[in-house]
């Protein structure tokens, strides 16, 4: 059984479980929402993604945060998702991330999108 992130209850007061799909679109939103150093005993998770939504709007920074997405979800989700490929759009003071991914184990294609 997956546990639901975040943590929630179900409605027999329960621990929420949460379906293979919804699982790996949760794991995919907590590596690219965790700042590194901020888990205990795994310091080098997460993506940094956050620290990149006040910085100036540039192609740079669209690049270069498109790397670090990818790079995130190969090096902690690899085993699960081969990632196909990431968008990342920012207007104002919001930044959409969209992430096309194939799910290992079954071969089938998924998508995200977070906008923060």
């Amino acid at each position: 059984m997956n546990l639901k992130f975040p943590m929630q209850f179900d409605q027999n007061g329960k621990t929420a479980g949460s379906t293979d799909d919804n699982h790996i679109r949760d794991m995919i939103e907590q590596v690219l929402f965790t700042a590194p150093g901020e888990r205990v005993n795994r310091p080098s998770f997460g993506s940094g993604l956050l620290q990149l939504v006040f910085e100036p709007n540039s192609n740079e920074l669209s690049a270069t945060t498109q790397f670090l997405v990818q790079s995130s979800l190969q090096q902690w989700l690899g085993d699960l998702i081969e990632v196909n490929d990431v968008k990342i759009e920012s207007e104002e003071a919001s930044l959409t991330v969209s992430v096309v991914y194939m799910v290992r184990s079954t071969q089938q294609v998924g998508l995200v999108t977070f906008t923060h």
